[in-house]
């Protein structure tokens, strides 16, 4: 492809189209043979949790720009109408690979492994009784059925849930003769149930919800005669408004918000591929959706349910093997004192490969010690049991100054941060939310101790979120200090967000939206120069998402001027690699595996001087401009080779989970050479106290 004959919109690819190449790439993960059996259905579930978000976010204000005749064109040059005919025919092909995958390989796999999902055409009589009093004892006293005519119009169904659309015939005590009813699963039942081994003829034999529903759901309708039952599921817009300049209490608005998240406008219809073709247009026409909004699926509509079915099956051998994260050499002694640690020298975890205790440790030491004064900490996403949360609600009652800015709006943690908020507030802490329009998503917590008759900041600064599990989940990096300059960038950072103020010059840390978006820019345009003077230039950036069209032109004219890059972007990257006179220096990769790639990871040659810098921030519009963020630089030499070490060079000689980018947006799995190597593997052999494999 020459740039000669291209035009602007033709340097950028589509963001929604690539969310379905990424989802391409995880699936790939469930088709591959060498990954754990169980593993390769939980893949399968994430590639269907990550469509269900798709939808309710990214579809649904393409629709939304639809129903507003919006005119406006893309960087990729599209239109929301035109952007989403193509996500739809991609999204269709997506959805269909994957249910082809689950039922001619995953599921016949699984059933030589004595892991069977029994169906009704082959239920023997035990387990056709065993059912059937399962059905009038656990599931005939929570079902609703809500026959269709004038008094009982369609019902309002709920984002996500399992229903079930009956077409009937006859009459009922009544006399009335309404064709169709709908009986709505309730969220309490499960999904799938596991048999007895003993009526099974196994150890795991498990049954869908649904297919014991099909097969007694006449018993629900007595006297009529059943002519179909169809599952059917709906997605709908859930990203809430709030108009935060209106509200008084942001809490209080947003409590009042989530309810509506159930009961959305319309985005998808999900169907069993039995469902009739009137049942079918019946259905769309009740959720005033269009024939390009109908998924028929040859299996469970609600497949992220099997989510749950790698936990109740005790086979460690179709799984990944365990590992226990390690500890870095400053962190290995027994009963180390954290702040003498700190006071050493810098101190930077690698999760999930090193454990994630000592960021809980760090607080819980602090909630204790008496010469800790303070704690300050960003709360984004800790999930609703959180050990690090109770440490903090545990100083704020022993009397610290806790000051908490909690993100309300951390998309479907919401709940979770609310109920956080007002566990601290309790507890006698200061609870802010943040910034009116900008999210807080810099990962910060700082702890001031008193020593020798003055305060210390001890400092935490992460490219990932105060979670656990996602811990053990994501790789991140994490960042110990009491460098005094970090400490006071970090300190003025928490006063912007708890008071008023105009922004200070910070002297280590890049902030949105204040001075990333500038630095950034200028340190890739610093590397053209450099190669514009005929000195080495390179630059190597890791990281979620790269969407921004300033950067990826900054990142072209840097190309063009002779820097060699390197990014490696997990998901959605807008930025063509390997085009003639435009971007031939560029290479684009992508790394999926067991654990999600999370960490941002910014290198710049910079003539020898090597600047690493670590962030929260992907280089996307809403992270440069509408997010609060931190991007902070390694100051120690040797942790700055550590960085380079693990999270840059092994993901750039990986040959096992690697893809690389296509000019036209596609991706190619990387040809495995030998060795193989895998830089998760890797670096779990080369970290993790009790590594799962061998190093590749």
């Amino acid at each position: 492809m020459d740039v000669a004959r291209g035009v602007l919109h033709e340097q950028y690819l589509n963001r929604e189209l690539q969310v379905l190449e990424f989802n391409r790439r995880v699936l790939a993960q469930a088709e591959d043979p060498t990954t754990p059996l169980l593993e390769r259905l939980r893949f399968l579930c994430i590639v269907s949790s990550n469509l269900d978000e798709f939808f309710e976010i990214r579809v649904a204000g393409l629709k939304e720009r639809i129903n507003a005749e919006d005119p406006s064109i893309g960087p990729d040059g599209m239109s929301a109408r035109q952007v989403f005919k193509r996500v739809a025919e991609s999204a269709h092909r997506l959805v269909e690979h994957q249910y082809r995958l689950l039922n001619e390989e995953v599921l016949p796999l699984l059933a030589r492994e004595g892991i069977h999902f029994l169906r009704r055409s082959s239920w023997n009589e035990a387990q056709r009784e065993w059912i059937r009093a399962y059905f009038f004892r656990e599931l005939m006293p929570v079902l609703t059925p809500i026959g269709l005519d004038p008094a009982h119009p369609f019902p309002r169904v709920l984002n996500k849930s399992l229903n079930f659309a009956v077409e009937l015939a006859g009459r009922d005590a009544f006399g009335r003769t309404s064709g169709v009813a709908i009986v709505p699963a309730p969220r309490v039942l499960p999904r799938v149930i596991r048999l007895p081994p003993e009526v099974a003829g196994g150890e795991y034999g498990f049954v869908f919800l649904s297919s014991i529903l099909h097969a007694h759901v006449g018993e629900l309708f007595a006297g009529m005669h059943v002519l179909g039952c169809y599952q059917f599921r709906v997605t709908r817009n859930s990203d809430l408004f709030v108009d935060e300049e209106e509200v008084k209490d942001l809490r209080a608005a947003l409590q009042g918000e989530l309810a509506h998240r159930h009961f959305g406008d319309a985005v998808r219809l999900e169907v069993a591929d039995n469902c009739s073709q009137a049942m079918g247009d019946f259905l769309l026409e009740q959720f005033r959706l269009t024939p390009d909004d109908l998924y028929q699926v040859s299996g469970p509509v609600n497949l992220v349910r099997l989510m749950a079915i790698p936990d109740q099956v005790d086979r460690a051998d179709l799984k990944y093997k365990p590992f226990l994260p390690g500890l870095p050499r400053e962190l290995s002694r027994k009963s180390a004192d954290l702040f003498a640690a700190i006071r050493r020298s810098d101190v930077l975890l690698h999760h999930p490969f090193q454990s994630f205790q000592p960021v809980v440790d760090l607080i819980e030491q602090a909630a204790e010690d008496p010469q800790v004064v303070a704690i300050k900490q960003t709360v984004y996403r800790t999930g609703a049991d959180s050990a690090l949360m109770e440490a903090l609600v545990n100083a704020a009652r022993r009397g610290k100054e806790v000051t908490a800015v909690v993100e309300l709006l951390a998309r479907f943690d919401e709940e979770a941060n609310m109920g956080w908020a007002q566990r601290l507030e309790e507890a006698g802490a200061h609870v802010v939310y943040g910034v009116v329009h900008h999210k807080t998503h810099a990962k910060m917590a700082m702890v001031v101790r008193r020593e020798d008759g003055s305060l210390r900041r001890y400092v935490h600064l992460s490219t990932g979120n105060y979670h656990a599990r996602t811990a053990r989940l994501y790789t991140d990096f994490g960042l110990f200090t009491c460098n005094e300059e970090i400490g006071a960038d970090v300190n003025d950072v928490f006063m912007q967000l708890t008071g008023l103020g105009r922004a200070g010059k910070l002297k280590h840390l890049w902030q949105s939206p204040f001075t990333l978006h500038q630095n950034v820019l200028a340190a890739i345009r610093r590397e053209a120069e450099h190669a514009q003077a005929g000195r080495r230039a390179r630059i190597i950036a890791k990281m979620n998402a790269l969407l921004e069209p300033t950067v990826i032109q900054a990142l072209y004219e840097a190309s063009r001027a002779g820097v060699k890059i390197d990014l490696i972007v997990r998901g959605v990257c807008a930025l063509r690699p390997g085009i003639k006179g435009l971007s031939h220096n560029i290479r684009v990769r992508s790394v999926i595996g067991r654990f999600l790639e999370h960490d941002r990871i910014f290198y710049f040659y910079n003539d020898g001087q090597r600047d690493v810098y670590l962030s929260s921030a992907d280089w996307m519009e809403r992270n440069f401009f509408r997010r609060i963020e931190i991007c902070f630089p390694l100051l120690d030499p040797r942790l700055k080779r550590r960085v380079i070490a693990e999270g840059l060079k092994p993901y750039l000689k990986d040959n096992v989970q690697a893809w690389d980018m296509t000019a036209e947006g596609a991706y190619l799995r990387r040809r495995r050479r030998r060795p193989p190597y895998s830089a998760q593997a890797a670096l779990l052999a080369e970290l993790a106290a009790v590594p799962s494999e061998p190093r590749p």
